[in-house]
């Protein structure tokens, strides 16, 4: 019993590697969409082009951090991009579906502007949800040895 618990207590598939790799895929992704929607709204762009535009920087955003961490740990540019691709794509991915669909659903959200509390409120709100649907995500992949997994290794 001891033997398990000290071989689980390595593993970094556990709930708190989940989260963690999932809040460093919510930063990126709201730092993404806020300064989509701030830039698309800003040149007067449609409800279309400024989710794109949202998405594609969530995107960027999130591989960018990821690529950050592990050129600091001395990867190379080619290989630090392939581990950023492999760690966050389908979190980011996961997240960026659930929270774009909460705001598109919601009643007056994608038309109300950035200076209406509906807007940041729903905001909130969808990256919330979206935070909670993609724990158990990164936490499956991670137990594979995908996702954070591969990151994690260069942390030490």
């Amino acid at each position: 019993m001891q033997h398990a618990h000290t071989h689980h207590s390595h593993t970094p598939a556990g709930w708190p590697m989940a989260v963690r790799a999932t809040l460093h895929c919510l930063t990126g992704c709201a730092i993404g969409e806020v300064l989509g929607m701030v830039i698309g709204t800003a040149l007067g762009w449609g409800d279309v082009s400024t989710l794109v535009l949202a998405i594609v920087l969530a995107f960027f955003f999130g591989y960018a951090l990821t690529l950050r961490g592990v050129l600091k740990a001395g990867v190379g540019l080619r290989a630090g991009v392939r581990v950023a691709l492999a760690a966050d794509t389908l979190s980011i991915a996961v997240m960026e579906l659930v929270d774009n669909g909460v705001i598109a659903f919601w009643p007056g959200a994608m038309d109300a502007g950035l200076d209406s509390a509906l807007f940041w409120v729903v905001l909130a709100i969808a990256l919330a949800v979206a935070f909670v649907v993609t724990v158990p995500v990164n936490k499956w992949m991670i137990g594979r040895g995908k996702g954070h997994a591969v990151v994690h290794q260069y942390h030490h």
